[in-house]
Protein backbone atom coordinates (compact mmCIF):
# COMPACT_ATOMS: atom_id res chain seq x y z
CA UNK A 1 0.00 0.00 0.00
CA UNK A 2 1.27 3.50 -0.73
CA UNK A 3 0.11 6.26 1.94
CA UNK A 4 -0.12 9.47 0.33
CA UNK A 5 -0.72 12.56 2.23
CA UNK A 6 -1.50 15.92 1.22
CA UNK A 7 -0.93 19.18 3.56
CA UNK A 8 -1.91 22.93 3.73
CA UNK A 9 -2.62 25.31 6.67
CA UNK A 10 -5.75 24.58 8.04
CA UNK A 11 -6.69 21.44 6.45
CA UNK A 12 -10.14 23.12 5.25
CA UNK A 13 -9.57 24.17 1.76
CA UNK A 14 -6.17 23.05 -0.57
CA UNK A 15 -5.28 19.90 1.13
CA UNK A 16 -8.79 18.38 1.58
CA UNK A 17 -9.77 19.81 -2.47
CA UNK A 18 -6.37 17.63 -3.07
CA UNK A 19 -7.29 14.57 -1.09
CA UNK A 20 -10.75 14.10 -2.92
CA UNK A 21 -9.23 14.81 -6.39
CA UNK A 22 -6.72 12.33 -5.76
CA UNK A 23 -9.68 9.67 -4.66
CA UNK A 24 -11.16 10.41 -7.83
CA UNK A 25 -8.20 9.68 -10.02
CA UNK A 26 -6.80 7.06 -7.95
CA UNK A 27 -9.99 5.42 -8.39
CA UNK A 28 -10.41 6.09 -12.45
CA UNK A 29 -7.06 4.96 -12.80
CA UNK A 30 -7.79 1.62 -10.93
CA UNK A 31 -5.39 1.93 -7.73
CA UNK A 32 -7.79 2.07 -5.38
CA UNK A 33 -6.57 -0.65 -3.18
CA UNK A 34 -3.16 0.20 -3.59
CA UNK A 35 -3.40 3.76 -2.66
CA UNK A 36 -4.49 5.10 0.65
CA UNK A 37 -4.55 9.14 0.55
CA UNK A 38 -5.33 11.34 3.90
CA UNK A 39 -4.88 15.21 4.17
CA UNK A 40 -3.53 17.36 7.23
CA UNK A 41 -2.84 21.01 8.10
CA UNK A 42 -0.04 22.30 9.45
CA UNK A 43 -2.04 24.27 12.21
CA UNK A 44 -3.93 23.28 14.50
CA UNK A 45 -7.12 25.95 13.51
CA UNK A 46 -9.81 24.01 12.02
CA UNK A 47 -9.17 20.67 13.72
CA UNK A 48 -12.69 19.01 13.82
CA UNK A 49 -14.08 21.27 10.85
CA UNK A 50 -15.81 20.25 7.74
CA UNK A 51 -14.28 21.58 4.63
CA UNK A 52 -14.64 25.24 3.27
CA UNK A 53 -18.15 25.57 1.65
CA UNK A 54 -16.19 27.47 -1.18
CA UNK A 55 -13.62 24.26 -1.08
CA UNK A 56 -16.64 22.22 -0.95
CA UNK A 57 -18.50 23.72 -4.24
CA UNK A 58 -15.52 23.81 -6.33
CA UNK A 59 -14.41 20.31 -5.84
CA UNK A 60 -18.72 19.80 -6.26
CA UNK A 61 -18.69 21.34 -9.52
CA UNK A 62 -15.71 18.64 -10.46
CA UNK A 63 -18.02 15.98 -9.38
CA UNK A 64 -16.49 15.11 -5.65
CA UNK A 65 -17.67 15.52 -2.26
CA UNK A 66 -14.99 16.11 0.24
CA UNK A 67 -18.24 17.31 2.90
CA UNK A 68 -17.49 14.20 4.88
CA UNK A 69 -14.00 15.19 5.62
CA UNK A 70 -12.75 16.60 9.06
CA UNK A 71 -9.66 19.21 9.86
CA UNK A 72 -6.50 17.40 11.89
CA UNK A 73 -3.30 18.67 12.72
CA UNK A 74 -0.18 16.55 10.86
CA UNK A 75 0.67 14.26 13.78
CA UNK A 76 4.26 13.08 14.39
CA UNK A 77 3.20 9.69 13.36
CA UNK A 78 2.69 10.77 9.92
CA UNK A 79 6.30 11.28 9.07
CA UNK A 80 6.65 7.53 9.37
CA UNK A 81 3.25 6.75 7.98
CA UNK A 82 3.09 8.10 4.93
CA UNK A 83 5.28 7.29 1.81
CA UNK A 84 4.46 10.99 -0.18
CA UNK A 85 3.77 14.31 2.01
CA UNK A 86 2.67 16.77 0.15
CA UNK A 87 2.52 20.26 0.98
CA UNK A 88 0.55 22.95 -1.19
CA UNK A 89 2.93 25.89 -0.21
CA UNK A 90 6.48 26.77 0.47
CA UNK A 91 5.75 27.78 3.69
CA UNK A 92 4.28 24.56 5.07
CA UNK A 93 6.97 22.41 3.07
CA UNK A 94 9.37 24.57 5.33
CA UNK A 95 7.32 23.87 8.86
CA UNK A 96 6.75 19.90 7.67
CA UNK A 97 10.88 19.79 7.14
CA UNK A 98 11.44 21.81 10.38
CA UNK A 99 9.28 19.50 12.33
CA UNK A 100 10.15 16.10 10.50
CA UNK A 101 13.15 13.76 11.45
CA UNK A 102 15.55 14.63 8.95
CA UNK A 103 15.79 10.71 7.65
CA UNK A 104 12.10 11.38 6.87
CA UNK A 105 12.76 14.56 4.46
CA UNK A 106 13.14 12.96 1.29
CA UNK A 107 9.26 11.70 1.56
CA UNK A 108 8.13 15.70 1.75
CA UNK A 109 7.72 17.20 -1.33
CA UNK A 110 5.66 19.99 -2.37
CA UNK A 111 2.19 19.19 -4.38
CA UNK A 112 3.33 20.43 -7.67
CA UNK A 113 6.77 19.05 -8.09
CA UNK A 114 4.92 16.63 -10.07
CA UNK A 115 3.09 19.29 -11.72
CA UNK A 116 3.95 19.65 -15.79
CA UNK A 117 2.28 23.19 -15.62
CA UNK A 118 3.34 24.55 -12.85
CA UNK A 119 6.17 22.74 -11.74
CA UNK A 120 7.66 23.22 -8.08
CA UNK A 121 5.27 26.20 -7.54
CA UNK A 122 2.99 26.89 -4.47
CA UNK A 123 -0.86 26.42 -4.88
CA UNK A 124 -1.83 29.71 -3.40
CA UNK A 125 -4.34 29.82 -0.34
CA UNK A 126 -7.62 30.91 -1.52
CA UNK A 127 -9.06 31.22 2.11
CA UNK A 128 -8.92 35.49 1.89
CA UNK A 129 -10.15 35.25 -1.97
CA UNK A 130 -12.74 34.85 -4.22
CA UNK A 131 -14.59 31.65 -5.78
CA UNK A 132 -11.91 31.96 -8.50
CA UNK A 133 -9.38 31.22 -6.14
CA UNK A 134 -10.34 27.88 -5.57
CA UNK A 135 -10.85 27.46 -9.22
CA UNK A 136 -7.43 28.15 -9.97
CA UNK A 137 -6.38 25.78 -6.72
CA UNK A 138 -8.42 23.17 -8.61
CA UNK A 139 -6.45 23.35 -11.95
CA UNK A 140 -3.31 23.34 -10.47
CA UNK A 141 -4.01 19.73 -8.02
CA UNK A 142 -5.55 17.93 -11.11
CA UNK A 143 -2.24 18.75 -13.31
CA UNK A 144 -0.32 17.64 -10.07
CA UNK A 145 -1.83 14.26 -9.08
CA UNK A 146 -1.31 13.05 -12.68
CA UNK A 147 1.92 13.29 -12.39
CA UNK A 148 1.46 11.63 -8.81
CA UNK A 149 -0.83 8.65 -10.56
CA UNK A 150 2.17 8.70 -13.55
CA UNK A 151 5.22 8.07 -10.51
CA UNK A 152 2.79 5.48 -8.63
CA UNK A 153 2.35 3.49 -11.64
CA UNK A 154 5.42 3.35 -12.62
CA UNK A 155 7.04 1.59 -9.04
CA UNK A 156 6.75 -2.43 -9.52
CA UNK A 157 6.32 -4.46 -7.17
CA UNK A 158 8.88 -4.90 -4.83
CA UNK A 159 10.02 -1.14 -5.70
CA UNK A 160 11.56 0.83 -2.80
CA UNK A 161 8.44 3.70 -2.17
CA UNK A 162 9.78 7.16 -1.85
CA UNK A 163 10.45 7.52 1.73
Amino acid sequence: MINVLFVCMGNICRSPMAEGIFRREIAKAGLQDKVNVDSAGTHSYHVGSKPDLRAQNAVGKRGVNIGNLRGRQVADTDFERFDYILAMDSSNLSNLMRRAPVKWHKKIKLLLSFSRKYPNLDVPDPYYGGLSGFEENLDMIEDAVQGLIREIQMLQPGDQKPG
